[in-house]
């Protein structure tokens, strides 16, 4: 299980950017946060086109399809869609990572045993401006 943002794991940081001109205030490479909708799409498509990891924040199972087919890293899922978005993943061996948004370690456990593939502590999510 992939753990982002816990206290005892060293881990790679998701920076939250508002347009593409933002890419360049974050550290080489960087993994890029977004929330899915079309007015992100020039910045989603930007990142696939650059090879540039990102993890975008979706809210049902067409938007996960969309960002699987835009090679996204990670699909940021709510608690709720996860076992749903794990499962459409590995049925159609999707190459994503389903990470969930939790604010307590004590939701690590739950996560493990509907075998999502990570958790996401929000301290993780750096906002960066253009």
């Amino acid at each position: 299980m992939l753990l982002f943002g816990h206290r005892f794991i060293d881990s790679e940081k998701f920076y939250h950017i508002s347009d593409i001109d933002a890419i360049i205030h974050t550290p080489p490479s960087s993994t890029i946060y977004l929330e899915f909708n079309e007015k992100n799409l020039d910045i989603i498509n930007h990142l696939n086109v650059n090879n540039i990891k990102s993890a975008i924040s979706i809210k049902n199972i067409t938007e996960l399809i969309y960002i699987s087919a835009l090679n996204t890293t990670y699909a940021i899922v709510s608690k709720e869609l996860a076992k749903k978005a794990q499962n459409i993943v590995e049925n159609y061996l999707l190459d994503i990572k389903i990470i969930v948004k939790i604010e307590n370690e004590t939701e690590i456990e739950h996560m493990a045993e509907l075998n999502i593939d990570g958790v996401v502590f929000p301290n993780t999510i750096i906002k960066t401006n253009s």
